[in-house]
């Protein structure tokens, strides 16, 4: 029989909820865990995103989206979308991971990305998703539609939930209708 110390366990169970966002927004960075206070280097398929200039504000990437996402925190919404990064890919035929790629997820009805296998929750479901529509699913994935497969528990905060929609629209080529 292998032995594992409760500490061992406790640290694999961390990282494995980590890597789904874990049910709860970032945290700050601590004074006790330097480990927290690095800054993200690595590069995902996000890190190809429009960066604002150094001398442009971020909000200006946003000005072509509509109220409230046009005053939404860019930097924000690019950190919160690093809780979904695991499960979706936001580029234009982009792969699906856990959950479908997101692309031209606006405007488009639910359960539809090609060769994405989604629960029976979400086939029975009939909505087209939209900046709002995403929003509730964010707050709690469970409670807004029971039975889906997501096992992420949402994004508490709204302006976390504000910004990271923002985001997505500008990342996923939203159009305004």
């Amino acid at each position: 029989m292998t032995f594992f110390p409760r500490s061992a366990l406790f640290g694999a169970a961390i990282l494995t909820l980590s890597a789904c966002g874990g049910g709860s927004e970032p945290s700050a960075p601590s004074a006790e865990n330097p480990v927290e206070n690095r800054e993200v280097t690595e590069t995902s398929s996000t890190d190809t995103a429009p960066q604002p200039a150094a001398d442009e504000p971020a909000e200006n990437l946003f000005a072509a989206l509509p109220a409230p996402y046009v005053d939404a925190d860019y930097a924000r919404g690019r950190r919160t979308f690093k809780l979904c990064q695991s499960c979706h890919t936001l580029a234009e035929g982009g792969q699906n991971l856990v959950g479908p790629n997101l692309y031209g997820i606006f405007g488009r009805d639910v359960g539809t990305v090609d060769g994405f296998a989604y629960s029976p929750a979400v086939m029975e479901a009939d909505f087209i998703w939209t900046p709002e529509m995403l929003d509730e699913w964010l707050t709690s994935p469970r409670n807004f539609l029971p039975g889906n497969r997501m096992s992420f528990a949402g994004v508490r905060k709204p302006e976390d939930r504000l910004a990271v929609i923002a985001y997505i629209m500008l990342e996923t080529g939203y159009a305004a209708e």
